[in-house]
């Protein structure tokens, strides 16, 4: 073969190879995330991507849904879960590449887009002009779960149970009541007290903590990114104090122990 040939073939080569990195070094680190998440995890990404070149994308759906996604091989990084169940359930199925990592403690709100529910704490639900009531479906949403918990500790659920709007997701049951959909709801503190919700109701009544089992929110690195430097440099992100003092500034407490 001439040189010049020759240097042709192993310019083509350099080249395909030079692309394959580029590829490889570009492809997003894809976070399958609770969408209570939604306003806290786009702000972490943001500041996370001001010191570094990884790219991470997230996805929003309901924690259950993402789960049933991972055990079926959709090819998230990380799973960050609104219920630390479902990461227990990966790992057991052998489906994680790391240790749960317990990045929040959840919170309920009573929440109304026409009226002010503080005062009226969980008496909102009987108020005459509340005809439709929003939460998320407790088959697959924790924050749904917990709904219905704290409406049976309360003794509300059997009368309230036919005029429950089920979202698909908190961030979906939130949708139905800050856009009139729904009269009030149940939803995550973290979407209450975000800039959305905040411009049209600012004042919100704190289900009590003893009323539901504690939303032990678990994030996980996935078998699927187990060999992706980017998941472990997001994952030790997201154990930083700046990465905590973000949750904590949208209502997620800090785990105990």
């Amino acid at each position: 073969m001439h040189s010049s040939k020759k240097r042709m073939v192993f310019f083509v080569c350099a080249m395909m190879v030079f692309q394959w990195a580029v590829a490889q070094k570009e492809k997003p680190v894809l976070v399958a995330a609770a969408s209570d998440l939604k306003f806290a995890l786009d702000s972490i990404i943001s500041v996370f991507s001001e010191t570094n070149q990884v790219n991470v994308r997230p996805i929003y759906g309901s924690s259950g849904k993402l789960y049933e996604q991972i055990s079926n091989q959709a090819p998230f990084h990380i799973f960050m879960s609104a219920d630390e169940q479902y990461p227990k359930l990966l790992a057991g199925k052998g489906l994680t590449g790391s240790a749960i990592y317990l990045y929040g403690l959840g919170r309920l709100v009573v929440w109304s887009r026409k009226m002010d529910t503080a005062p009226l704490g969980m008496t909102t639900f009987q108020q005459p002009g509340v005809k439709k009531i929003a939460i998320a479906n407790p088959d697959h949403a924790p924050y749904g779960q917990r709904a219905v918990e704290a409406l049976t500790y309360y003794k509300m659920y059997d009368s309230l149970s036919s005029r429950l709007v089920l979202g698909e997701n908190i961030s979906q049951a939130a949708q139905f009541v800050s856009t009139g959909a729904a009269d009030a709801g149940i939803i995550a503190l973290s979407l209450a007290m975000s800039p959305t919700m905040e411009r049209y109701q600012t004042s919100f009544f704190l289900i009590p903590e003893e009323s539901h089992q504690p939303l032990l929110q678990g994030a996980v690195i996935t078998r699927h990114g187990s060999n992706s430097n980017g998941a472990a440099s997001f994952m030790a992100f997201l154990k930083t104090e700046t990465a905590k003092n973000i949750l904590n500034y949208f209502g997620f407490n800090q785990p105990e122990g």
